[in-house]
């Protein structure tokens, strides 16, 4: 890095946000020394002779890089949410999920929601533990997380690493990685100290988002959960196992039982250049990968996350390779491992599931009587399409949320001074009773 640009502080997020590589200029704004101790959640990687940091930090490590930058500008937080959420309005999403924020976001969330921007449904996670950059948690647990709650939105969650990622190694396994007399992976808190956190959280009524990404550190949050459950009641908070890459065969009923949600990212297992299928955890574990069909099979609730920006956000991407685990450009010939699910299954997923995991399906998740009238139109009927390639280019034609118009494809073309070109079986008529 030195070699390319020496006199300002460079620093470079990987592909899969595990770690980040720097140039000296920013190790010394950071003040990231020999003598800097590794953070509880990552590593600084050092030269094996001097201990000097080589300019690799790995997962937590590197919000020692953020804690050195100066905050996003609000201007540019704004406009990015903005076109964050009407890129999902979109492609019909009604309802998401920020996780990582930290009260600069929340601010700037809460001035959209405020001025009548917020064209979906929030619910914002807290960063913990520091894993991308610095955050104010102490004071946002104890009560200022209340300051930022609507009717769209509420920071009423936690999101934790429990691990790392499989491009490192450091996703916490329940056996050695392939290869390793021991190393199972990196678990960034002691499963004590996970286990008092998720009971702590469940009974102050705030959700635990965690990044499980081995099928070690799944199971122990589903070990800290059942403790919650026995301490706190039953009914407590619907917590979530985010990206459940692996999942040890006698957890998957698990989620049922303990009213889990799993929340996997099927944009990422399609074969392709880039893909976290490409993992070296062994043959046999990922034969289920990302196993939805399990968890939903056993009677859990499966939702499906994007994991962006480290893959796809559009959901209909997610939403083909779920019901054909195939590239959905038809790059790749050969399928991947793991069991499809049926159209009627990912609809589920993409709707009362989702409302479920959000605590919201009372209200929202379905077209019923006294619900809200969040809904979309498509350009297609699903049902009547062969998935593989037909379902990923899904157009959405009206979004509403709350019977509220937020997106119309049709104005689109409008504004752009473009003329529509509608399929034989679209009734542009429609728009103009809208």
């Amino acid at each position: 890095m030195d070699s390319i640009i020496s006199d300002r502080p460079i620093a470079i997020l990987d592909r899969s946000w595990g770690s980040m590589m720097v140039n000296s200029k920013a190790l010394a704004l950071a003040r990231i020394t020999a003598d800097t101790p590794d953070p509880g959640n990552g590593y600084i990687e050092r030269d094996s002779i001097t201990g000097e940091p080589t300019g690799i930090l790995v997962d937590g490590a590197y919000a020692l890089i953020h804690g050195a930058m100066p905050p996003t500008p609000m201007h540019a937080l704004l406009r990015a949410y903005r076109e964050g959420m009407q890129y999902q309005s979109s492609r019909g999403v009604v309802a998401t999920k920020y996780v990582h924020v930290c009260e600069h976001r929340l601010n700037a969330l809460s001035t959209l929601d405020k001025a009548g921007e917020m064209t979906l449904r929030v619910e914002a996670a807290i960063s913990w533990q520091d894993d991308i950059f610095p955050v104010k948690r102490r004071e946002l647990i104890v009560g200022e997380r209340h300051y930022y709650r609507s009717a769209r939105f509420n920071a009423n969650a936690v999101k934790f690493h429990f691990d790392g990622v499989h491009e490192t190694q450091s996703s916490y396994l329940s056996t050695p990685w392939p290869g390793e007399s021991t190393w199972r992976g990196s678990l960034n808190m002691t499963p004590e100290h996970i286990c008092d956190m998720v009971v702590d959280l469940d009974r102050k009524g705030i959700r635990v988002i965690a990044h499980c990404t081995g099928d070690g550190s799944s199971d122990l949050f589903l070990d800290a959960v059942a403790e919650a459950r026995r301490l706190n009641g039953p009914n407590g908070m619907r917590h979530q196992c985010a990206h459940s890459t692996l999942l040890m065969e006698e957890n998957l009923v698990r989620f049922n039982a303990l009213d889990v949600t799993a929340e996997f990212s099927p944009v990422l297992w399609y074969p392709s250049d880039f893909s976290y299928a490409r993992t070296k955890a062994g043959e046999e574990r990922i034969k289920n990968i990302y196993n939805f069909k399990g968890v939903i099979d056993l009677g859990g609730n499966a939702v499906m996350g994007t994991d962006w920006p480290v893959a796809n956000i559009n959901p209909w991407v997610g939403f083909e390779t779920m019901i054909t685990r195939k590239n959905p450009w038809g790059e790749r010939e050969e399928t991947f491992y793991g069991s499809t699910i049926s159209i009627e299954q990912a609809l589920r997923v993409m709707t009362i599931n989702g409302a479920w995991s959000m605590g919201i399906d009372d209200k929202a998740g379905s077209i019923e009587v006294g619900k809200s009238a969040d809904l979309i139109v498509l350009d297609r009927n699903l049902f009547d399409l062969e998935p593989q390639g037909n379902m990923h280019n899904t157009q959405v034609d009206v979004t509403l949320i709350e019977g509220q118009l937020v997106w119309d494809r049709l104005e689109q073309f409008k504004a752009c001074g473009l003329t529509a070109v509608w399929h034989k079986d679209e009734v542009p008529e429609f728009y103009d009773k809208m």
